[in-house]
């Protein structure tokens, strides 16, 4: 007689595990594309004759898209599926890039990258709602580790947007630095779906249901939800897109080629990614009030030091800029998994990323012109950073309930 197999895995775990795989794959691919355009254009100037503001601009509609199509992207996930509207990610955004290498219009391309924004929209409600009922079937417990794992492959996306964007454009033209990534999404796309069946979202492990939250609680932090996110929205976005800017003229010593300036913001960026990490270990143990509060104070005082500093002394403040906002991203998304059910999380999530990312895309807007008549970096960072104090603020105001660490089971 065969004797069993010791310490087997679960098929149910084994599938989680894969789901989670390429949820968090689709996280990096969906920052990475985002954020292909800012650091292309800085190759792009000579090709069209235009000024970084002017072209800059052509991605305010995928920014846009970006928000506004977090809502029909979610309630489609609750509604028709969640694996189907991750395989539609996968293969139109690939598509949309490729369309963006192959464009020499400047209307063209600002439709390809509206077509970007548009199916990128889509990850978030759906994408971190699979995410969580996933995470959930593994035990409560493991919530917060794979929101913050997950966080630092949408961290990698960023800082892999930098780094390779400006590594395939100095080497083989901006034109790949689309065309490249946009091939790889599709080959992803097209395992996602041979190897992720449409199943329903599995239950929470041992059956029973998250500890209900007072209506007035769940308003409160909602109401603190909507604020961060609109302000954290513009934060997070315009950071991201001007730091290769930055780098370019305040450090020149240093980045004196595309891959100079891509490789220091791939750095700082992965440093961002260990708040991710760290945040996601945290809120399994603390309340999100507790975590939150001294991450968000750090947000205003290091966005100021950023306007103002430069060559090695900017590194510092940059490192933590992108620590606290990248770490409120993680907080932000546990807001929404430990207050809400999964029958209609996506919406949740949806409404929060539509409040995020539609307020993100004034950073576009914002960085041309703060940036092109309203004083450079020191007026925009100092923009910046009153809406980091509102943020803190915010952090302020959020409720502080014990009854977010659910009790861990005993071990003998």
């Amino acid at each position: 007689m065969s004797q069993p197999v010791p310490h087997a895995v679960p098929a149910r775990n084994v599938s989680a595990r894969r789901v989670i795989g390429f949820v968090n794959l689709a996280h990096l691919t969906d920052h990475m594309f985002m954020l292909i355009f800012p650091t292309a254009v800085l190759a792009m100037e000579a090709d069209f004759g235009r000024s970084y503001g002017e072209l800059l601009a052509l991605s305010v509609g995928g920014f846009i898209a970006f928000g506004a199509g977090s809502l029909p992207s979610g309630w489609l996930g609750d509604r028709w599926s969640r694996r189907n509207m991750m395989g539609v990610f996968f293969l139109g955004i690939g598509t949309a890039a490729i369309l963006a290498g192959l464009t020499s219009s400047l209307w063209l391309l600002a439709a390809a990258l509206t077509l970007i924004g548009a199916f990128a929209s889509i990850y978030h409600p759906v994408g971190t709602a699979m995410l969580t009922a996933h995470a959930e079937s593994l035990g409560p417990e493991t919530m917060g580790r794979e929101i913050g794992l997950n966080g630092v492959w949408g961290n990698v996306g960023v800082a892999c947007a930098a780094l390779t964007t400006g590594a395939i454009a100095q080497y083989l033209g901006w034109r790949h630095a689309f065309i490249l990534p946009g091939i790889a999404a599709i080959v992803a796309g097209i395992a996602f779906l041979v190897l992720v069946p449409d199943h329903p979202s599995p239950k929470r492990k041992g059956g029973q249901p998250a500890p209900a939250v007072p209506r007035h609680i769940a308003i409160r932090a909602f109401g603190v939800l909507a604020l961060v996110g609109v302000s954290g929205g513009i934060v997070f976005n315009a950071a991201t897109i001007v730091l290769p800017k930055l780098f370019s003229e305040r450090m020149l010593d240093v980045t004196i080629t595309p891959v100079g300036v891509s490789l220091l913001v791939f750095a700082v960026y992965l440093c961002g990614a260990l708040a991710q990490l760290l945040i996601g270990r945290l809120v399994d143990r603390f309340t999100l009030k507790a975590i939150f509060l001294p991450l968000a104070a750090l947000q205003a005082p290091c966005l100021l030091l950023a306007g103002l500093l430069d060559n090695w002394l900017l590194v510092i403040p940059a490192i933590g800029v992108m620590f606290a906002i990248f770490g409120q991203v993680t907080i932000n998304d546990a807001m929404v998994a430990k207050y809400t059910a999964d029958t209609w999380r996506a919406r949740a999530y949806s409404l929060r990323y539509l409040l995020s990312f539609g307020a993100s895309a004034l950073a576009v807007p914002l960085i041309a012109l703060v940036y092109e008549y309203g004083g450079g970096f020191p007026t925009l960072f100092g923009v910046l950073a009153v809406l980091g104090f509102s943020v803190f603020l915010g952090a302020v105001a959020f409720p502080n309930r014990r009854e977010e660490i659910e009790p861990r089971p005993q071990t003998a």
